[in-house]
Formats: structure tokens, C-alpha cells, sequence
């Protein structure tokens, strides 16, 4: 059996666990938002017309943040739209996913479905075909109090009190060709500018993210970051970066380890925020919104493109096996490990767009392989992240050269004195037996073991079969030399240790 080893002390703290890192995202595309979060007439819906089974499963997938309601979707949206008697709405072309977007739903309908949640609305703003005066409009109708045009609009439409987003999206993936309203990073970081400036000065505690590359294989990658920063830095706080995951020509060693490139990505924004804060010669730091990310098989969508205008098209609907799901624990790890400056995450997306939750019309809902460590590292993550040291056997991989065989990293709650290891086997095909020394944790025994792992790792979770794939508890043991634990091949595992 390998061997590897962890070490860890409360003392090398990392940052707090933020709890917006258990974000979520709603788009107006496919099946997300009608069938999956709304569905009058469901034997579940309640008066507002939202799935019970679905708000139930959010709820226990522990989502803390929802980004609403693009994604491509906004580039072209008007918000005004959605808002009003549902019967006068018009529908419209969503150009995005070339589909008819009706409408049903808009930001007073989410709003009140995030407060039966119990989410935080992260909300984007149209810069693709829109800029500065419906980016204060949106604002004006969602969080001013009142006595103004649009914020008694809000309150003629049944929303009293505002919606209170602090966390607005200044735009969405504009570095790529195919978002409507594409610009360059001087085209983009000036109106974002600008937006910025015009938002803070209706409302100057907005938190503000500025897009940054819709992928670290953009070929702008790095010249937009810096850019656009350059332009922005005194006006945003944040810097949103987006990536997807899928197994490559069957390299499944590389697919993974995927979690080394989220890492690298992170890392060089980082560096290029800070490089341009020391040009500025500015003490701010900026942070990173890590406001897409998932594993999507991007190849099958693309070799088999939707029916076109249509409304709620079934659009990207993977279904996920063992491998996906230690994949997105393994990438739960690597956005902890950067607590310090990562803000904010979002799995893309909530229900039925490669989701952790699909759902049928009038039918059940379900928990997909990839719920699982997504609502277990939610559940479990608590106090402050730990910096960590990983000894272990490597592999050679395709992507990403040699690649230690686990990735782990920790969480300490001194209130309650929980010490929390998450951590991944990638090998395919050997167990690993793991060591972490515990004597700076004091007198601690195991609370419990969770295990994400089959002997087949193609494995999912079906309609038929929702639970063919769920964690299993798991042993392990605390000895004189601490915590012993073997991980199976292909597995993510969260053990918790608590004072005896």
C-alpha cells in the first residue's frame, strides 16, 4: 500500500472559511430556472410556484451564495423584463443559448425563492449590450428603499422592503468572442469603470467584481487581467475568474488532478492583481471571485448542439459519475487552500445545467455523485483554514507532469476545538495510507468519516437509482503517532475530529 503523510498545526492559519466559497448559480438557461427551481402545478410547488423538493435539496447542499441571472444569458437580458404582472411580460430571444426566454421569472420572483433558500443573491448586471444608466436602474429597483420611480415600481410590484444584494457582477465572460456585446480588456475595463464609480456612488458599500478571463486557455489570459485592473483597481474589489473541467483523449490521470490547474489559475491572478496594485502603488489587495466552476463535458455539448428556440431547452445536462465527483472534492480543497483570497465561489450550476441536482418535470429530484462533497465540505468546514504540508508518492500525468498521488487540506473551529481533514486520492488503482500527527490538536477522537468512492467509478446517481452513489462512513483511527486513515483509489474523504 502507498503511503503519504499531512502536517498541520492550528497555529499556520490560513484565513477564515468564508462561507460564500459554497456558492451556487442560477442562469436563465435550459432547465435551471423552469423545472428546476420553479415549476407551478409540481406536486411540490408551493404559492410562489418554486419546487419544494428542489429548495429542500439546496438547502441541503448548504449553499450560502446564488449568482443570478447570467452567466452568457445577461449579456443581452433586460432586467425590466421580469418584472410586473407576469401576463404582460414579454418573451424574448435569448441569444446566449438561442433559445425564448419567457420571462416567468425575474429578480423579485428570485429574490424571494434566495429568502426560502436562505441564500445570498450575487447579482450581474447587463455590460454586453447595456452600461452604466441600467446598471443604476436594476440598482435603483432592487435596493433602494423608496420614494423614487423605480423603487416604489418595486414596491407596486409586491416587493416592500429592497432585496439588499451587496454583491454585484460587473458584466460577464466579455474577454470571449462568443458573449454578445464581446469587447476588448480597454473597452471593458473603461465601462466597467465607470459602472463602478456611478454604483458606488448610489450605494458606497457595494461589493464590485470586474470579469476576468473566461479561462486561464484564453489566449488574452493574464494581458486582460492586467488591463482591465489598470483601469478599475480603485473602483472594484474583486477579480472573477470561470473554469470547467473534463476528462481530455481519456487522460483521466490528468482530469483528476485537475485541482493543480485551479491552483495555478488562482495563483497567477493573484500575482497579476498584486503587480498591478504595486504599479499603482496601492496597499489594497484585490480579490478573487471564483464565479464559475465545475466539471462539464463540454465535447458532448458541442458535438450535439440544442433545438433552437425553444423554451427550456434540456441544455447540458451531464449526468456525473465517481470520477466527476472526487474531481469537484478535490477542487473544494484547492479553493479552501486559497480562503486568503478567494472571496467567493459559484458551482455552476444549481439544477439541471451540469448540476449537482437534477430534476424531472412533474417528476422527483435528486442528488447527483457530485452533491455529495459539495454539502459535506459546506456542512464541515468551520473556523479557520489551515495551511497544510502533503508527503506523498507522485504520478507522472499528461497535463501536469508529476502530480502527488493525494491533495488535502484542513480546517480548525477553536470554539468548538473540530479539526476537519479533507483530502483526495487520485491514484486509480492503489489505496493510500494516510498520517497525520495531531499533538498540537490536543485530545482528539475520531467524530466521524465520510467516504466518496466505488469499485466502479463510472458509477451515477439515475431517476431509477438516485442513491447508487452516496458517501459511506468510513474508519479511521487516532493512535499515539495521531490520525491513521487509508484512502480507496479514486476517493475523496472528510474526516472530523473532535475534543474527547
Amino acid at each position: 500500500m502507498l503511503t503519504a503523510s499531512l502536517a498541520l498545526s492550528p497555529d499556520f492559519v490560513i484565513a477564515p472559511v468564508r462561507r460564500r466559497l459554497f456558492g451556487s448559480f442560477v442562469e436563465h438557461m435550459g432547465r435551471c430556472v423552469y423545472t428546476g427551481i420553479y415549476e407551478p402545478g409540481h406536486p411540490t410547488a408551493d404559492e410562489d410556484g418554486f419546487r419544494g423538493d428542489v429548495l429542500a435539496l439546496t438547502r441541503e447542499l448548504g449553499v450560502a451564495l446564488v449568482r443570478y441571472p447570467g452567466g452568457n444569458f445577461v449579456s443581452a437580458y433586460r432586467w425590466e423584463d421580469g418584472i410586473g404582472p407576469v401576463a404582460d411580460r414579454p418573451a424574448r430571444r435569448d441569444l446566449a443559448w438561442r433559445s425564448v426566454e419567457t420571462n416567468e421569472v425575474g429578480i423579485d420572483e428570485f429574490a424571494r425563492w434566495a429568502r426560502k433558500a436562505d441564500v445570498e443573491v450575487m447579482y450581474a448586471v447587463n455590460l454586453g449590450t447595456r452600461g452604466v444608466q441600467e446598471a443604476l436602474d436594476v440598482h435603483e429597483y432592487v435596493n433602494h428603499e423608496g420614494g423614487t420611480a423605480l423603487s416604489d415600481l418595486r414596491r407596486a410590484n409586491g416587493s416592500e422592503a429592497p432585496h439588499g444584494v451587496a454583491l454585484w457582477c460587473l458584466g460577464n465572460e466579455l474577454d470571449g468572442p462568443w458573449q454578445t456585446g464581446h469587447k476588448t480588456a480597454h473597452e471593458y475595463g473603461r465601462l466597467a469603470a465607470e459602472t463602478a464609480r456611478a454604483l458606488r456612488q448610489a450605494e458606497p458599500g457595494l461589493e464590485l467584481v470586474a470579469c476576468g478571463s473566461s479561462s486561464s486557455a484564453m489566449p488574452t489570459f493574464g494581458h486582460w487581467e492586467s488591463t482591465v485592473l489598470e483601469l478599475t483597481y480603485d473602483q472594484v474589489d474583486h477579480i472573477s475568474c470561470h473554469a470547467y473541467y473534463e476528462v481530455h483523449d481519456g487522460d483521466v490521470d490528468s482530469f483528476l488532478a485537475s485541482a493543480v490547474d485551479m491552483d495555478r489559475f488562482i495563483d497567477s491572478v493573484v500575482a497579476t492583481a498584486d503587480a498591478v496594485g504595486a504599479r499603482l502603488k496601492s496597499a489594497k489587495r484585490i480579490g478573487v471571485s471564483f464565479d464559475e466552476w465545475n466539471v462539464w463535458y463540454q465535447k458532448r455539448f458541442h458535438a450535439d448542439p440544442p433545438v433552437q428556440w425553444r423554451t427550456a431547452p434540456r441544455l447540458i445536462e451531464d449526468t456525473y459519475d465517481v470520477t466527476d465527483a472526487v474531481v469537484v472534492g478535490s477542487l473544494l480543497i484547492s479553493l479552501l487552500r486559497h480562503s486568503d483570497r478567494v472571496v467567493a465561489a459559484c458551482q455552476a450550476q444549481l439544477v439541471n445545467v451540469i448540476a449537482p441536482i437534477r430534476s424531472e418535470p412533474g417528476g422527483p429530484a435528486w442528488r447527483q455523485t457530485i452533491f455529495h462533497p459539495f454539502a459535506l465540505t459546506s456542512r464541515l468546514a468551520r473556523g479557520d483554514v489551515l495551511r497544510t504540508q502533503v508527503t506523498a508518492p507522485s504520478q507522472e500525468t499528461a497535463r501536469f507532469g508529476d502530480v502527488p498521488v493525494v491533495d488535502a487540506v484542513a480546517t480548525h473551529d477553536r470554539a468548538s476545538g473540530d479539526a476537519v481533514v479533507f483530502v483526495v486520492n487520485r491514484h486509480r488503482t492503489e489505496p493510500v495510507e494516510l498520517r497525520v500527527p495531531l499533538a498540537a490538536f490536543g485530545d482528539v477522537e475520531v467524530a466521524e468519516v465520510w467516504t466518496v468512492s466505488d469499485e466502479d467509478t463510472t458509477a451515477t446517481n439515475t431517476e431509477q437509482d438516485p442513491d447508487r452513489v452516496v458517501p459511506r462512513q468510513g474508519t479511521a483511527d487516532v493512535d499515539d503517532d495521531g490520525l491513521v486513515v487509508v484512502l480507496p483509489p479514486v476517493s475523496w474523504t472528510v474526516v472530523r475530529l473532535a475534543r474527547r
